[in-house]
């Protein structure tokens, strides 16, 4: 196999973990902090049985993984980025969805109504975390384009 090849394959294996680390690290810091809530509000009684504590949080890396790989397609610039953003958050919000079905985030015995607001619910507060890093790292290009900028002057 030719090294320039096999190289090439290397640094985007390498961009793909730092990827599912980055998306795998935010989740986790969103569960740790949404743990909290929950013991802070309940008095300190907050109490999880059968393993679901080791199942959410399985359930929490999974969905880093799922917001974080498909992040790699804005490594494309053939890719319209609009395309580029369907991409990466319907899969990652298939994978939050389907993941909140299992681990039981999603009262499926409580009815419709409170299934549909917590549905809403994780899909608000999953744009609202993409908006916000989208934003972040869009001025952290403008930035990088400035200096840029000013060194070509």
């Amino acid at each position: 196999m030719n090294q320039l090849a096999l190289e090439g394959g290397f640094s985007m294996f390498r961009k793909m973990m730092k990827a599912c680390f980055a998306g795998v690290t935010i989740a986790v810091l969103i569960f740790c902090f949404i743990g909290m809530v929950f013991d802070l509000s309940n008095g300190g009684e907050f109490r999880l049985d059968n393993y679901q504590f080791s199942k959410m949080l399985l359930g929490t890396v999974c969905i880093g993984i799922g917001f974080g790989l498909p992040s790699f397609i804005y490594e494309n610039d053939r890719i319209p980025y609009p395309i580029q953003v369907v991409f990466h958050l319907g899969i990652g919000f298939a994978v939050l969805l389907i993941t909140s079905f299992l681990v039981g985030w999603i009262p499926k015995n409580a009815g419709p109504v409170p299934m549909i607001l917590c549905i809403v619910g994780d899909l608000i507060s999953a744009l609202l975390i993409w908006a916000g890093l989208a934003k972040h790292y869009k001025k952290e290009a403008e930035k990088m384009n400035q200096q840029l900028h000013s060194i070509n002057k």
